[in-house]
């Protein structure tokens, strides 16, 4: 049982299957494309909403350096996905990683885990475009009936049309290629990093340095609570981070970390790039880069402008410009905003069906889902399965306590990458690596702890849904993935053909 379970998939069959006629995707991407998702997929959210909780809560102006301290963890996997992007170049990011280095059964939990962490992910931003749309249609004079603006706003039932129509236009454009998907990207991120440009820099001519006294404020403790919603770490030690201080810091970075996802879903358009070795590691390394300049440099600006004790928490930027007395700007945030969450919608859209496509061409889920469109050369059938889906899900559902399911599936996926270079540095060592994570495997032993660490402070309850998820994935492996894997049948025709007599030898 053992060693079907962690079997593995050696990295040039990984290769090869990326070369059958109808299961290969069309490679168009370059570096910058790739930096463009990352940047598009990062910049959403977080950036216009998580540094007011952040600030208020619990690091106070401190919070720009609790964006540096989740960017170091998101950094830390970013070295470890470049290593095993440019050596496996495949569809499917974590979970092609996983099957090259762990096992079957490994690469099947984490496979599991994303398609959870990108689909609700996915829904969520989906929901939060059609809340800012919805916000600029008000100010605009119109109104959408209550029964098409979701639960939320129809008395208990309703559907968010917008959100549903979000996810099926995106749907087409992804079936329809990569480079159009890319250039869509490059337009809409232009826009919004232009938006978040502008904040900057008008920002800072209302900075006042009163605001930041102090830049750390005093520690406060947190109060021992007995509930699911408390952090993991409060409920197993009876201990909580505390609020401001230094600790309040690395409490912060765990809640800000949300504005972080999604980087990683450059490595799963590696198989669709022209030269994945070289441009994924820069896609993913530059996207990282740029987009924690601009969460600290907007966490400082916000913070200066009001004081961190009377920041809003549902839109801090747009607020903060008006108590400045330029109401002006809170429009032009919410359409920022608002043109972000389409290419965050979209990039994790787009993650998702290249994991479920990845999965289905190794037979864990049904082959009929690895099949690509004859003329797009995109894996159509995940992508419309899964838009359809998502456009369902996210417009009769409110999935605001279930975000942060997508923190811990990321934060889980991280730490079993980080593993994986140590594992296949061990197990591998001849396989050509254009990039090598520096210093392995101490930097891959500090990613685990780190993600570790945030993992531990999101709350119980969420670690419990992400149980029942897993435990789901469980069963559906045993019953269906593994009997139908394609490494599980290669493996058995081969046994067959060495316990067949050959002709004429038969007693």
């Amino acid at each position: 049982m053992s060693s079907t379970l962690f079997r593995t998939k050696r990295v040039e069959q990984s290769i090869q299957d990326t070369e059958e006629p109808e299961h290969a995707l069309k490679k168009s991407l370059s570096a910058l494309d790739l930096t463009v998702f990352g940047v598009g997929v990062v910049i959403g959210t977080g950036i216009f909403v998580l540094t007011g909780t952040a600030a208020k809560n619990t690091a106070g102006p401190a919070v720009a350096l609790s964006f540096v301290v989740a960017g170091v963890v998101c950094a830390l996997a970013a070295l470890c996905y470049a290593e095993f992007a440019s050596t496996v170049p495949v569809a499917g990011s974590a979970y092609t990683f996983s099957y090259a280095s762990l096992g079957e059964f490994p690469a099947w939990i984490i496979g599991w885990d994303l398609v959870l962490e990108l689909a609700l992910g996915t829904a969520v931003v989906a929901v939060g475009w059609s809340g800012y749309i919805h916000s600029l249609l008000d100010n605009a004079g119109w109104h959408l009936p209550e029964a098409l603006s979701g639960r939320d706003g129809a008395h208990g039932f309703g559907f968010d049309i917008l959100a549903a129509l979000l996810v099926l236009v995106l749907t087409a454009i992804l079936v329809l290629g990569m480079k159009l998907s890319a250039r869509v990207t490059s337009v809409v991120v232009a826009i919004k990093v232009a938006v978040v440009l502008v904040v900057i820099v008008a920002g800072a001519f209302f900075i006042k340095g009163d605001n930041y006294k102090p830049f750390i404020p005093k520690s406060q403790a947190v109060e021992a609570g007995g509930n699911l919603k408390a952090p993991l770490i409060q409920l197993m030690f009876g201990w909580a981070p505390s609020n401001f201080g230094v600790m309040g810091i690395f409490t912060a970075a765990s809640v800000v970390f949300f504005a972080f996802i999604g980087f990683d879903v450059v490595a799963t358009a590696a198989e669709e790039t022209r030269n994945p070795k070289r441009d994924v590691p820069r896609g993913i390394l530059g996207s990282l880069v740029i987009c924690t300049t601009l969460y600290v440099a907007v966490a400082i600006v916000v913070t200066g402008m009001q004081k961190y004790s009377s920041l809003s928490i549902d839109a801090p930027l747009a607020d903060a410009f008006k108590a400045t007395g330029h109401p002006w700007f809170a429009g032009l945030i919410s359409f920022g905003a608002a043109i972000g969450l389409t290419t965050v919608c979209m990039i994790l859209l787009l993650g998702q069906a290249r994991v479920f496509f990845a999965m289905s061409r190794d037979g864990l889920l049904p082959r009929f889902f690895s099949h690509v469109h004859p003329r797009f050369r995109t894996p159509y059938r995940p992508t419309i399965l899964l838009g359809v889906i998502i456009a369902i899900v996210s417009g009769f559902t409110s999935l605001s306590e279930l975000a942060e399911l997508v923190n811990i599936g990321t934060l889980f996926a991280f730490i079993v990458v980080a593993i994986g270079v140590i594992i296949l540095r061990r197990a591998r060592p001849d396989l050509p690596r254009s990039f090598r994570t520096p210093l392995v495997p101490a930097l891959p032993i500090v990613s685990v702890l780190a993600s570790l660490w945030l993992m531990l402070n999101l709350p119980a309850e969420t670690w419990l849904r992400f149980a029942i998820w897993m435990a789901i994935g469980f069963l559906v492996y045993f019953f269906y993935g593994r009997t139908h894997s394609r490494l599980a049948l290669e493996q058995a025709a081969d046994t067959d053909k060495s316990t067949t007599p050959p002709p004429g030898n038969a007693s």
